[in-house]
């Protein structure tokens, strides 16, 4: 009686230990991000109007009527340096939908829709660093 209580401890004990490690684990920002609050689950990236969900590590962008999700951008995006484009934390969104409010994000945070020929685009350098990094909050 005593040996088996003492293994569903252990057993107990191990299983707890292990989903506190995925706990941890889960929601880890993107190196290419600037520090979020820990609460953050969606950034928005509106100079290429692309969401990228934290948890999952996918973007989410819109191709032919349809919301995608993916590991990496998508080819058309060859280019974008995301550590210099403009990041926006959605804090105040709770759901797997973000795009449900694309047409307001795309209003309240425009972007700029030129990256690829200024400072945004990997294959140009102005010495400075524009607006990446800037954080912003929704």
């Amino acid at each position: 009686m005593k040996l088996v209580l003492l293994s569903a401890l252990i057993g107990l004990a191990l299983k707890t230990q292990a989903q506190v490690s995925v706990n941890i684990n889960v929601g880890t920002p993107p190196v290419w991000a600037p520090n979020a609050p820990a609460e953050v689950h969606f950034y928005y990236l509106p100079d290429i109007e692309v969401y990228y969900d934290v948890p999952a590590r996918n973007y989410i962008y819109l191709s032919n009527g349809r919301w995608i999700r993916s590991a990496s951008l998508p080819g058309i995006y060859r280019g974008y340096d995301l550590r210099r484009g403009r990041t926006v934390y959605l804090t105040d969104y709770r759901g797997d939908r973000p795009y449900s409010y694309y047409k307001t994000h795309r209003v309240k945070y425009k972007g700029n829709g030129k990256w690829k020929k200024d400072h945004y685009y990997k294959g140009k350098s102005h010495g400075h660093r524009g607006k990446g990094h800037r954080k912003e909050h929704d």
